[in-house]
């Protein structure tokens, strides 16, 4: 059975009132689990897509799908984001406690030693003899009759996964959130390389139209233009490149690192990014699997599920044993002479407290829907997050071949305005309407490249691309 059936399969309807029955009778976690109804119609495909695709026909959903870009830039920066950002960092650190939790709960499956010991030497009425000591071992041990402990095992467990899941949500949102943000870069530095060649052509402009004007050709007003023009011009370049600089530094915090190095790195021209052509996707149901976002909402259901069965062991008896051995006081020649011991059961069964623990039943059971109902959403926002990329990626790809036309045409226009303007042919307001559609034109086109590019990663994004599954580990130490 291939990953997209057994995903299809772990996700049959359950009706939602087995959800508390089932979770809260799990003795100990690593059992099967069955999920509930998540009351959502799967469609068969992406209405954006034309034909269904398989899992294997969008090779962009690998963990490092961000080389596809092809720029050694940006897959320098995405994966030192992913060995250094500090919210990973924070986020591993979570990890590594919910592993210790895991511990601490399965250790309530084991009894529990104590050890003491203790030495008195009488001082008065002659006592100057040997002093007498003693020695001792206490065990206790809580018999698991109806699940409490299995279950906060089963709790612990559930949240340790869902700590992994965040961990590897947390890193393909940084790994998109760098990616973004180099093509952002680019597509700034393109704007400001237009700008500049701009205000180059701009200043010819402003120096034909002096000329012109002294010849008594044209009158001052040209030259007013040529100057508003080429000022305007000037004004956007210390904009762009403050936003150069705020977007590196951005990606400087990003990366875990202070400021300009990245800047520095990206100072060099670069094209935007081009990504590989829009292919088959995987089904709609795959997505259940393959974002952690949506494992790690699963995760924090069964572990609620889990502690409504914690919360309802408190109402049956408690069985509980307890065993002591030890030594009489005695010298250190005859410590073991006299070694004595005992064991004791208790059954313990609560029979009033206000109705505390029906409340911390009902509590629980409360916290289970609202997980429920958070793990429906994370499916509702991985399959809309899906559809708006696929969207956005069409569009921009539409967008893309309209607007390369359109420079082609406002270039032609511009060299042709321009041409005209120093014969004496048109007038200065032409020259001026043509370069400012030229300039509108190239910055739509860098603009329309860089929309293209964070397109390809907001959908690989959606889809699951950029985790490998590799922090979220099950109980036994493997990938769940």
């Amino acid at each position: 059975m291939n990953g997209s059936a057994k995903a299809r399969l772990a996700y049959r309807a359950v009706p939602v009132a087995l959800l508390a029955l089932g979770l809260a009778g799990c003795g100990t976690p690593g059992g099967p689990r069955a999920l509930p109804d998540h009351a959502i119609a799967l469609p068969a495909a992406w209405s954006g897509q034309d034909v269904a695709g398989s899992a294997e026909a969008f090779a962009y959903e690998d963990a490092s799908y961000w080389q596809a870009l092809g720029d050694p830039a940006l897959t320098e920066l995405v994966e030192a984001a992913l060995a250094h950002n500090l919210d990973l960092a924070q986020s591993a650190a979570r990890l590594a406690q919910s592993r210790e939790a895991l511990a601490q709960a399965r250790a309530g499956f084991l009894p529990q030693l104590n050890a003491s010991g203790g030495a008195r030497q009488d001082i008065l009425d002659g006592g100057g003899g040997d002093p007498l000591l003693n020695l001792g071992v206490d065990a206790s041990w809580e018999a698991d009759l109806f699940g409490r402990i299995g279950n906060s095992a089963s709790a612990a467990r559930y949240d340790y996964e869902s700590a992994g899941y965040s961990l590897d949500d947390l890193r393909r949102v940084i790994a998109g959130q760098v990616a973004s943000q180099v093509i952002s870069v680019r597509a700034t530095a393109a704007q400001l390389a237009i700008a500049r060649d701009t205000l180059r052509i701009q200043d010819e402009n402003l120096q034909i139209a002096r000329w012109r004007n002294q010849a008594g050709l044209v009158s001052s007003l040209d030259v007013e233009q040529a100057r508003s023009q080429r000022a305007q011009t000037a004004a956007s370049i210390p904009l762009l490149e403050s936003s150069l600089a705020a977007t590196a530094n951005a990606i400087s915090t990003l990366a875990g690192e202070t400021p300009g190095r990245v800047r520095e790195m990206l100072a060099a021209p670069a094209a935007v990014p081009a990504p590989p052509r829009l292919a088959g996707l995987a089904v709609p149901a795959d997505i259940l699997r393959r974002r952690p976002d949506i494992r790690g909402a699963e995760a924090n259901l069964y572990a609620a599920g889990a502690r409504i069965g914690v919360a309802r062991a408190q109402l049956y008896p408690a069985l509980r044993l307890a065993g002591t051995i030890g030594t009489s006081d005695a010298g250190p020649l005859n410590l073991f002479d006299m070694v004595t011991g005992s064991i004791s059961a208790t059954l313990s069964q609560l029979l009033f407290d206000g109705g505390r623990t029906r409340s911390q039943v009902r509590s629980a059971e409360a916290a289970a829907e609202g997980s429920l109902a958070a793990w429906r959403k994370s499916i509702l926002t991985g399959l809309e997050e899906v559809e708006s990329a696929i969207a956005a990626r069409r569009a921009a790809d539409a967008r893309l071949a309209e607007l390369a036309e359109a420079l082609d045409a406002a270039n032609n226009a511009a060299i042709l305005a321009r041409s005209q303007y120093q014969a004496g042919l048109t007038d200065f307001q032409t020259l001026l309407s043509a370069e400012s559609q030229l300039l509108t034109a190239r910055n739509s086109l860098a603009s329309a490249e860089a929309d293209r590019a964070t397109a390809f990663v907001r959908l690989t994004q959606a889809l699951g691309g950029g985790w490998s599954g590799a922090s979220a580990l099950s109980d036994d130490g493997t990938t769940p």
